[in-house]
C-alpha cells in the first residue's frame, strides 16, 4: 500500500466517524458517529486483549507516563496526553480523547461513564457482525487472570464468557499462571470444536514438540486466511517457573517466518499474527519477518487508534494494540482481490457501558457467575478521597497505596510493588471494596513478603527491571512497567546504558548504604516455594483500620534525560 492509498484510507476512517463532532464535548455525551462503521472488504477481524477477566464496566485511566527511548522515543505507542491527540487526529474533549489519554479524567469519566463490561462488549461484536459475514473474534490474551471471580474460579468464569461472546482464536499470557495442568484442560475440554487456542512460540523442554497449534487456516468469504499465534515470548521470567516447568518460551523470530511461509505454501492469502509481544515487540518482528499482514498485539496495554505501517523485505505489516479491560474492540477489515490485500480499513472502538446496550444473555451469565461471591466482592473496606488507577511507567496512586499499607502492616524501611499494568481506577469520593482491591492483586501467586537486603541488591533489582523497561532493542524488553518503590527515593536515567540507569538513592533523605541491610516489604514473589499472607489480606487489614484514605502522593523517580519526551504528559 502506498502513502496516497494510505491517506485516502484514513480520509475514509474519518468520513466514517473516526472524528467526533465538536458539539460532542464534556458535558453532552453522546456516541455520535463513534459505532458506525460500514463493511469494508470481504475479510474481518475484531480483536480485544488484555481484558484482565474485567466481567463488568469499570473506570481505567490511561497513562500519564509512557516513555520511549532510543528509535521508539516520540512514536507511537510512546505518546500520551496532548501529543497522542495530536498524532491520531483526535479532538480535544471527546469521548475519544477520554478514551485514549488520561487528560481530564476525573471529570471525563464522570461524564462519560464507565468503559467495558462483556455485556456491552457483546452487544458491540455482535453489531460489527452483522455487517461482516465470517467476521473472526480473536482474544489476544491475559483474559483468564485479572480479578477475584477469575481466581476463585480458576479462569472458568472467563472461559464461559469468552465461548458465548463467540471467540474463534486466542493466544496467552497470564492464562498460564494457573498452571500447565489446568490450561490443558480448558483447551481439551471447554474450547474443543469451538476456540481455536494458537501459539507459534510454546514447546516442550525436553524434545522441543509444539505444545499447541502455532496457528489455524480458515476460509472466509472464499479467501483462505491464516491466525498464528504468539504467546508471551518471557512468561517463565515474568512469572514464576514452576507453574510451567516443561514449556519454553521465547520470541522464535525464525520460526514465525517458517510458519508464515508454511501458512503461505498452504493457500494462505492473508496472514495476521495474533499477539502477546507488546507492541515494541512487534514493531521490531514486523520489520524483520516477511508475509505478514497485520499483527493484532497485546500485553503493553496501548491503545493505539491507528495501526503502524512498517516495511520489511516482503512488503509492509500494520502492527496495532488494542489496550486493556475490555474497554476497546479493533475491527480490521481487508479488501482482497485476485489473492492480494489491495486496501484495509482499522478501527479501534471504544466501548461506553452508556452508548451501548447490555446484551442480556451476557448479563445474564455475569450475574450468575457472580451470584455466590456477591458479599464478599461487596464487603466496604475503606473510602478514597483522591483518584485511585495504576497506569504509568514508574507510579500510580493505586499502587502507592499497596506499598503504603505493606510499610505500615509490615514495618518495613522500603517496599516493592510489582509493575503489573492491569488493575481498574477508582474515582474521589468512592468506596473500595473487596473487589477492587482484588482488581490490583488476584494473582496465583500473591504472597506478601519482609526480606532484609542491602543497599546494593537494590540497587541491582531496580537497574534488572529498568533494563526490561528501557532497552533500547525490543526483543529484550520484558513489557511491565517499573517496579514501584514506597520509602526511598531515587532518580532514573532512562536513556542510559545497562546498569547505569539508576542513582541518587536515599532514604529518609539520606543515601543508601551499598552494605547496609534494609528490611523491604513486597509481593508476588516468582521464586518457587516463597509464602506469606494474600496480599489482599494484609491490605484489607489495613484499609479497614484507616476508613477514610487520603488521596496519595506519588513517590517517583527524578527523571535525566526526559525533558520534552511526548511520551510524559505535563
Amino acid at each position: 500500500m502506498n502513502r496516497r492509498e494510505f491517506a485516502q484510507l484514513m480520509g475514509i476512517a474519518a468520513a466514517g466517524g473516526m472524528l467526533l463532532g465538536a458539539k460532542a464535548a464534556l458535558g453532552a455525551p453522546a456516541p455520535g458517529h463513534l459505532y458506525d462503521l460500514a463493511r469494508f472488504g470481504n475479510v474481518h477481524f475484531l480483536h480485544f486483549t488484555d481484558c484482565h477477566a474485567q466481567l463488568n464496566p469499570v473506570y481505567f485511566r490511561e497513562p500519564g507516563v509512557n516513555l520511549g527511548v532510543g528509535q521508539a522515543a516520540g512514536k507511537m505507542p510512546h505518546l500520551v496526553g496532548e501529543a497522542l491527540l495530536k498524532q491520531a487526529n483526535i479532538r480535544p474533549n471527546t469521548a475519544q480523547a477520554h478514551a485514549f489519554t488520561a487528560l481530564n479524567f476525573e471529570q471525563a469519566a464522570r461524564t462519560y461513564g464507565k468503559v467495558g463490561g462483556f455485556a456491552h462488549l457483546a452487544t458491540l461484536v455482535r453489531q460489527m457482525r452483522a455487517g461482516r459475514p465470517g467476521a473472526l473474534l480473536l482474544d489476544g490474551g491475559d483474559t483468564w487472570q485479572g480479578s477475584a471471580t477469575a481466581l476463585w474460579t480458576r479462569g472458568q468464569d472467563m472461559v464461559d464468557c469468552g465461548l458465548l461472546l463467540g471467540v474463534d482464536v486466542m493466544t496467552a499470557h497470564w492464562e498460564m499462571t494457573l498452571g500447565d495442568k489446568r490450561v490443558q484442560e480448558i483447551v481439551g475440554k471447554d474450547f474443543k470444536g469451538k476456540v481455536d487456542f494458537v501459539a507459534q512460540n510454546v514447546n516442550t523442554t525436553d524434545f522441543g514438540d509444539p505444545v499447541f497449534a502455532p496457528y489455524v487456516i480458515k476460509e472466509m468469504n472464499g479467501v483462505p486466511v491464516a491466525i498464528i499465534g504468539q504467546a508471551f515470548p518471557y512468561t517463565p521470567i515474568a512469572n514464576p517457573r514452576y507453574l510451567t516447568p516443561d514449556w519454553s518460551f521465547g520470541i522464535q523470530e525464525e520460526n514465525m517466518q517458517k510458519m508464515v511461509d508454511e501458512a503461505r505454501a498452504k493457500g494462505a492469502k492473508v496472514v495476521v499474527v495474533l499477539s502477546h509481544n507488546g507492541m515494541d515487540v512487534d514493531l521490531k518482528m514486523a520489520s524483520r519477518v516477511r508475509g505478514i499482514d497485520a499483527i493484532l498485539g497485546g500485553h503493553t496495554h496501548d491503545g493505539v487508534p491507528q495501526p503502524v505501517i512498517v516495511a520489511n523485505g516482503g512488503g509492509k505489516t500494520l502492527v496495532t494494540n488494542a489496550g486493556s479491560n475490555g474497554k476497546f474492540l479493533g475491527v480490521l477489515d481487508f479488501d482482497v482481490r485476485g489473492g492480494q490485500v489491495r486496501n484495509f480499513q482499522y478501527r479501534l472502538l471504544p466501548v461506553f457501558s452508556n452508548f451501548l446496550p447490555a446484551d442480556k444473555d451476557m448479563a445474564a451469565l455475569i450475574g450468575k457467575i457472580r451470584a455466590p461471591y456477591e458479599a464478599k466482592l461487596n464487603e466496604k473496606l475503606a473510602r478514597t478521597e483522591g483518584t485511585l488507577y495504576r497506569r504509568g511507567n514508574f507510579n500510580g496512586t493505586f499502587d502507592q497505596l499497596l506499598i503504603d499499607a505493606l510499610m505500615d502492616v509490615k514495618g518495613a524501611d522500603i517496599a516493592f510493588s510489582p509493575g503489573f499494568r492491569w488493575g481498574t481506577s477508582l474515582l474521589p469520593d468512592s468506596p473500595i471494596l473487596m473487589e477492587h482491591l482484588m482488581d490490583q492483586t488476584a494473582t496465583t501467586y500473591s504472597y506478601s513478603t519482609l526480606t532484609d537486603m542491602s543497599g546494593s541488591t537494590i540497587k541491582t533489582i531496580l537497574e534488572d527491571v529498568a533494563d526490561n523497561l528501557f532497552n533500547p532493542d525490543p526483543y529484550y524488553q520484558q513489557g511491565g512497567d517499573m517496579v514501584r518503590v514506597g520509602g526511598m527515593t531515587y532518580a532514573i536515567e532512562p536513556g542510559a546504558a545497562m546498569g547505569a540507569r539508576i542513582s541518587d538513592m536515599r532514604l529518609h533523605g539520606k543515601p543508601l548504604d551499598a552494605g547496609k541491610t534494609y528490611k523491604v516489604a513486597g509481593w508476588a514473589p516468582v521464586a518457587e516455594g516463597a509464602k506469606g499472607e494474600p496480599v489482599w489480606d494484609v491490605v484489607a487489614q489495613w484499609l479497614r483500620q484507616q476508613k477514610t484514605v487520603r488521596a496519595r502522593t506519588l513517590n517517583t523517580p527524578r527523571l535525566i534525560g526526559m525533558q520534552g519526551n511526548p511520551g510524559l504528559m505535563g
